[in-house]
C-alpha cells in the first residue's frame, strides 16, 4: 500500500489541476474527469494484479513483462525502467533545490551542488538497510496523505478573500478542442501513474506476489479517495479559472483563499515530497537492476546485497548514474526517450494477463482479475488509445522510444551471448523473506 500511495501522490496532484484548468473550468466536468481517471486505473491494478500475483519476484515491470513474455519484452522495458527512475531521480533532485531557492534566495548559485548532495544523502540511506529505508517509504505515504488531508482543509475554511472575485472572473480560457481534452485525459491519468510500484517488492514482503497485488488495489482505493476529496473541496471553493496555467496550481488556490503567500505552503509541501521521492527512486531502481543483473543482462557487481538487506550493488550503479545526470542535464532527454515506452508497458502488462490464461491455465493465482476478460478488452483499448494519442501529440518522443527500443536489440543479443558463456549472475547474498 505504501508502495502504491507513496510513489503515485507526487508533484502531479500539486500542478494538474492548473493543467486541467486550462480547458475545464465547470466542476461537475471536472470532477467527473477525476473521477473517471480514478476508476480506469483501479480496473487497471483489477487486472494486471493478477500478473503481480503469479510473480512472486521483486524488480517491478521487468519482472512482470519478463514473466509474461520471455528475456527481450523485459530486458528493453526493465532498462527503459531503471534508466528513468535513475532520471527522475535526478530531475527531483534539481527540482527540489529550485523549489528551496524559491524560499531561500542565497541557494540559487547552489542548485547543481545541492541536488548532488540530497540525492547522494539518499544513496547513504539505503546503506542502512531495507529496515531504514522500507520505513522512509511507508512514513512518507502517510505524510503524502496527511498533506493532501490538510490541504482539503484549508480549502474548506478557507474565505475566498485573497484575490478579488472581479479579478478571478476576468481570467478566460482559451484552450478548446479535441486534443486539449485529450491531454486532460492524458493528465489525470498520469496522475494517477505508479499503480504498479508494489510489485518492485514482491520476493520481499510476506505474502509475496498476492500482497503486492491486494496492496496495490488498496493503495489506489486511498489515492482515488484522496484525490477527490482534494479535488471536489477545490471546485466548490474556488474558481478553476484561477488556476488556469499555474504550475503549482494548489499553491494559487492557497493564494486566492488566505492572500498571497499563503501558496508557500504548497512549495514546503513539494519540498517534502521531492525529497521522499529521492528514497523511492533509490528503491525502485536499485531492484530492477539487480532483477535484471541476476539474470545476466547488467552489471556482475549490481546484484550484492548487504547485510541488511538492500541491494548495494545496484545502489551504487543507480547512484553513478544518477551523479552523471545532474551534472550533465541529461535527465529529460532520457524521460523523453522512454515515454511512449511506458505506454507500451501498460499495453503489455494487460497484454500478459490474456497470455498467462492461455499459456498456464492451469497455473495457481492467488489472485484472479475481476470481470476478466472483459475488465481486460477495456484496459486493454484504453491504454492503446492513450499510447496512440501520446505518439501523435509528441511525436518527437515517441521517435525518441523507437530508436531506443531498435539499439535494445543488438544490446539485448550482445548481453544474452554474454550470459550464455557466463551463466546468469548469482545474488552474493539474498535478502530473507518477510523483510
Amino acid at each position: 500500500m505504501a508502495a502504491c500511495v507513496g510513489v503515485i501522490i507526487g508533484l502531479g496532484i500539486l500542478r494538474t489541476p492548473g493543467e486541467i484548468a486550462k480547458t475545464i473550468q465547470d466542476p461537475a466536468v471536472y470532477m467527473a474527469l477525476w473521477l473517471g481517471g480514478g476508476a480506469f486505473v483501479l480496473l487497471s491494478t483489477l487486472v494486471v494484479a493478477e500478473l503481480m500475483s503469479i510473480t512472486p519476484r521483486s524488480g517491478g515491470p521487468y519482472a512482470l513483462i519478463a514473466n509474461a513474455f520471455g528475456p527481450y519484452p523485459g530486458f528493453l522495458i526493465g532498462w527503459t525502467d531503471w534508466l528513468s527512475q535513475c532520471a527522475a531521480a535526478s530531475l527531483k533532485a534539481v527540482v527540489l533545490m529550485e523549489y528551496a531557492a524559491l524560499l531561500v534566495p542565497g541557494l540559487s548559485p547552489w542548485i547543481v551542488p545541492g541536488a548532488v548532495a540530497v540525492n547522494s544523502l539518499f544513496a547513504l540511506f539505503q546503506l542502512g538497510g531495507v529496515r531504514l529505508s522500507g520505513g522512509l517509504f511507508q512514513g512518507a505515504a502517510a505524510v503524502f496523505g496527511l498533506i493532501l488531508i490538510a490541504v482539503s482543509v484549508s480549502l474548506l475554511f478557507g474565505d475566498g478573500g485573497g484575490i478579488a472575485e472581479e479579478s478571478a472572473s476576468n481570467v478566460i480560457s482559451t484552450s478548446t478542442g479535441w486534443a486539449h481534452y485529450g491531454i486532460v485525459a492524458a493528465a489525470i491519468v498520469f496522475t494517477y501513474d505508479g499503480w504498479v510500484s508494489a510489485s518492485y517488492y514482491s520476493s520481499e514482503v510476506e505474502g509475496g506476489g498476492r500482497s503486492a497485488a491486494v496492496g496495490s488495489i488498496k493503495g489506489v482505493l486511498i489515492v482515488i479517495a484522496l484525490y477527490l476529496l482534494l479535488n471536489g473541496l477545490l471546485v466548490v471553493n474556488v474558481p478553476l479559472a484561477v488556476l488556469e496555467g499555474n504550475e503549482l496550481a494548489l499553491a494559487g488556490a492557497l493564494d486566492y483563499l488566505y492572500g498571497q503567500g499563503a501558496g508557500n505552503f504548497i512549495v514546503l509541501a513539494a519540498l517534502v515530497i521531492l525529497a521522499a521521492h529521492q528514497n523511492i527512486q533509490y528503491m525502485s531502481a536499485s531492484r530492477t537492476l539487480y532483477a535484471l543483473s541476476v539474470d545476466g543482462f547488467g552489471s556482475r557487481r549490481a546484484p550484492r546485497v548487504g547485510a541488511r538487506g538492500n541491494p548495494t550493488g545496484a545502489v551504487f550503479w543507480s547512484w553513478l548514474v544518477m551523479l552523471l545526470l545532474i551534472l550533465a542535464g541529461g535527465f529529460n532527454f532520457l524521460l523523453n526517450m522512454s515515454a511512449l515506452l511506458f505506454m507500451a508497458m501498460y499495453v503489455a502488462l494487460v497484454v500478459g494477463v490474456f497470455r498467462m490464461r492461455r499459456r498456464a491455465p492451469a497455473l495457481e493465482r492467488p489472485y484472479k482479475a475481476w470481470g476478466f476478460p472483459l475488465t481486460g478488452i477495456i484496459c486493454l483499448v484504453g491504454w492503446v488509445a492513450i499510447a496512440v494519442f501520446v505518439a501523435l501529440m509528441d511525436f518527437r518522443s515517441a521517435a525518441y522510444s523507437l530508436v531506443l527500443a531498435l539499439v535494445s536489440l543488438p544490446v539485448f543479443l550482445w548481453m544474452q551471448n554474454r550470459r550464455g558463456a557466463g551463466g546468469p549472475t548469482k545474488p552474493v547474498h539474498e535478502p530473507d523473506q518477510g523483510k
